[in-house]
């Protein structure tokens, strides 16, 4: 036994399997042709640490797109945390580039959230956006990176600049 295996604890609720298991979904999200809009990141714990074993998974409602899984994506993270969202369509007014759910080590239930690209008209009216307190609605916002079409967005789990996290019932 390592040291390592001493760390995992009951609340591991995505199971030591998952990019094995889940691969396929992985594969069947793959968008065919190139993507309107990437959007790459790292998921982070409450100490800005990586978390290498967890999965995001991102809805964009409306995408019309070949395939058995129109509009969904499932990307499992890297060694240091990181993802890459490559979504089928542009984005349109006011609305969420994708609805994101999170699934990580220590999480008892997966985490809902959406990331809004920072440059899309109508955000000021947006119906979900405004849910959200000013202060907060930061940790939603993809900001451009160097490519046109090409943005840049963190998931913090917990702490500060934690990622907003939506209650759906």
């Amino acid at each position: 036994m390592s040291d390592n295996d001493c760390m995992l604890t009951s609340s591991q609720t995505i199971g030591p399997f998952p990019h094995e298991a889940w691969r396929w979904a992985v594969e069947a999200s793959t968008p065919p042709g190139a993507a309107a809009v990437v959007i790459a990141g790292r998921l982070l714990d409450g100490a800005g640490e990586p978390v290498n074993d967890g999965w995001i998974e991102a809805w964009t409602p409306g995408a019309v797109e070949a395939g058995p899984l129109p509009g969904f994506r499932r990307v499992p993270t890297g060694e240091q945390g990181e993802f890459v969202l490559r979504l089928s369509r542009a984005v349109g007014c006011g609305e969420p580039a994708a609805h994101i759910t999170v699934f990580a080590r220590g999480l008892l239930k997966h985490q809902f959230s959406a990331v809004f690209l920072v440059d899309t008209p109508g955000l000021a009216g947006s119906a979900l956006l405004t849910q959200v307190p000013e202060a907060r609605r930061a940790s939603l916002l993809a900001l451009p990176d160097e490519s046109p079409g090409h943005y840049r967005w963190d998931i913090r789990l917990q702490g500060e600049g934690e990622t907003v996290f939506f209650d759906y019932r």
